[in-house]
């Protein structure tokens, strides 16, 4: 955590400003970034509902967004992870390690890499 600590109480007036407004700005992103997606659903039933309506017409009987209860959503998802988790191969849990035999490189060397002080 960084304290800001100053002589002058002009600086630290203006910090604690600068602060607030910073905390201000954030928490009023979050807010509107939260009524934003809350009212998402809304707009996409609307939406749908016109659809249906240039559509099907009026007067049609049918209900346009049947309500879908939250055990088949949650068999569902199960299925698609099932689904989906199936994709991936089997892999063996047998580690071997293969020694491969490099030619020499400085560049890995240590050598090189050691101060050479040479006092008189």
């Amino acid at each position: 955590m960084l304290l800001l600590i100053s002589a002058n109480p002009e600086e630290m007036r203006l910090g604690v400003i600068i602060a607030i407004t910073g905390v201000a700005v954030v928490f009023a992103a979050l807010l509107a970034l939260s009524i934003v997606f809350n009212q998402i659903p809304r707009i996409l039933k609307i939406q749908i509902r016109r659809k249906t309506i240039k559509t099907k017409g009026p007067d049609s009987k049918e209900k346009c967004c049947p309500e879908v209860s939250s055990g088949n959503v949650t068999a569902i998802a199960l299925a698609l992870h099932l689904f989906f988790d199936d994709v991936h191969d089997k892999e063996s849990t047998k580690l071997t390690i293969e020694k491969v035999s490099k030619r020499y490189s400085p560049w890995s060397s240590k050598i090189y890499g050691m101060r050479n002080l040479h006092l008189k």
